[in-house]
């Protein structure tokens, strides 16, 4: 007798471990894709920062050949990078531009300017 009242009063619970288990897997779940999101979003700022400024420095570089060859060379540099060039704007011998850089849904964009220390900065550059 004592044995049907035990498996009586335990009849209530059973199941509910299960539900809990399954409850901290989806949270453990959430929480794994989140930190991996969050990788993916370090990842692609890191790899629009190094375009961007490697872009921008390339542009400066070759700015007294005029502004389509300056920026068609940081599109060069930027997509050497897997990134692309945004934004391409030269003043003088002040490349200014805006590098994006993808990883899976999303997408970073980094500005940068690249030129000779001792060029003067103009109202377009210095924004």
């Amino acid at each position: 007798m004592r044995r049907g009242a035990d498996l009586a009063r335990r009849a209530g619970d059973q199941g509910s471990a299960t539900v809990w288990a399954v409850l901290c897997a989806t949270l453990l779940c959430l929480l794994f894709a989140a930190v991996l999101a969050l990788g993916q979003v370090t990842g692609a700022r890191q790899r629009a920062a190094a375009a961007a400024d490697l872009a921008a420095l390339a542009a400066a570089d070759v700015a007294l050949d005029g502004r389509e060859a300056a920026c068609a060379t940081a599109e060069r540099v930027a997509a050497a990078q897997h990134a692309r060039v945004v934004r391409c704007h030269l003043g003088g011998e002040i490349a200014d531009l805006t590098a994006e850089a993808r990883a899976g849904p999303y997408a970073v964009r980094v500005r940068a300017r690249a030129g000779p220390a001792d060029a003067p900065i103009s109202g377009a550059a210095a924004r």
